[in-house]
């Protein structure tokens, strides 16, 4: 190979890598945005968050049906447990199975930036429970990925998907006995665009 053939190999090939690799916070800046606010809140009860590229793909793959489907909603195709473990996510043995299991999943619909999106999310007391730690069953989970899709001809416009989740370790126990298993499902926020 001529000295002229590696530079060119050299100096495109760095470009093309980060072009196809998504992010391990966010698919784009929005999401990046909203990961940051969402470490960074003076609320956050966790001590650290790890960036997870897996959550991201599959919170991207999310945001994107929901946009074609015009449609905010946690069962898509399964529900998020079941998604994060469809792709090949190990999440502990005791976060449900059931088709409507959510302990890692939080959605938003119609919120056009991170500011606006984290701030509905703190005013519901569900989602702000999960993403700031606020139980310890929540309090443990360390690993997030965000996404973030813009489609003007879909009904909610902005569509948003936050992965929150317990990172994989050897040893998937427990760390604390809980009161109970939170489970949310059923909740979603939608902005109301009308008003």
């Amino acid at each position: 190979m001529s000295k002229l053939h590696f530079i060119i190999i050299f100096l495109f090939f760095p470009v093309f890598v980060s072009a196809i690799e998504p992010d391990k916070c966010g698919n784009n800046k929005e999401a990046r945005a909203l990961v940051k606010l969402i470490k960074s809140d003076n609320e956050q009860k966790r001590i650290s968050i790890r960036c997870n590229r897996l959550l991201t793909v599959a919170a991207e793959a999310k945001a994107k049906k929901m946009s074609e489907l015009g449609l905010v909603v946690h069962n898509l195709e399964g529900g998020p447990n079941s998604r994060l473990r469809n792709v090949g996510y190990k999440l502990p043995n005791y976060y449900g199975y059931d088709f409507n299991s959510n302990q890692v999943e939080a959605i938003a619909g119609g919120y056009s930036d991170a500011e606006d999106v984290w701030d509905a999310f703190k005013r519901s007391e569900l989602h702000r429970t999960h993403l700031l730690g606020d139980i310890d069953f929540y309090k443990e989970q360390d690993e997030i990925g965000v996404a973030f899709i813009k489609k003007w001809e879909s009904p909610h416009v902005e569509y948003w998907v936050v992965y929150l989740t317990k990172g994989y370790e050897k040893n998937q126990t427990k760390l604390v006995e809980f009161t109970e298993i939170p489970n949310k499902s059923l909740f979603i926020i939608q902005h109301d665009k009308l008003k």
